[in-house]
């Protein structure tokens, strides 16, 4: 199976990086406070957070004051994976983007922390980078040409 994935870098209270995966109609999505990594020995927490629908898959633009999420968000990667395997608790992918590429899994973690805390691995696969550094895109100029706006989801 084929989808879209897109990773939003999300300036709110404090920054993260937003990993979604099209998946049954809908982008299932994790807020990753440290971002995704290229090095398969950095592992990531990916918190799981609300599905979102397609459509935010293009949003950019600064989330207002007083509305969740509020802040600036764009879109820092996006292409397409394929899904190689989804069980319980555990997902693999191929990623197929303009930064992130090759093998990752989102492993559930067992005990502490509930079942919305999992980890993001790069898999050793021949795309993977040990020295690979994440480096923000939000500038002056970027976030002097975002709109203000509310993302089309539901916004408490």
């Amino acid at each position: 199976m084929a989808g879209i994935f897109v990773v939003h870098e999300h300036h709110a209270s404090r920054l993260h990086y937003d990993f979604r995966l099209e998946m049954e109609g809908v982008l299932r999505s994790w807020a990753i406070p440290k971002g995704p990594s290229m090095d398969p020995s950095q592992k990531r927490l990916a918190v799981e957070v609300e599905d979102h629908p397609l459509e935010y898959a293009d949003f950019e633009g600064v989330i207002p004051k007083g509305q969740y999420g509020a802040g600036a968000v764009l879109i820092w990667d996006r292409g397409v994976y394929e899904l190689e395997q989804k069980e319980e608790g555990k997902i693999s992918f191929v990623l197929k983007g303009g930064k992130l590429k090759g093998g990752f899994t989102l492993m559930r973690m067992k005990g502490k922390g509930g079942p919305s805390q999992w980890l993001l691995v790069k898999r050793k696969d021949g795309w993977e980078e040990p020295d690979w550094k994440l480096v923000p895109e939000l500038s002056a100029e970027k976030l002097a040409s975002l709109k203000e706006r509310l993302p089309p989801c539901k916004v408490e």
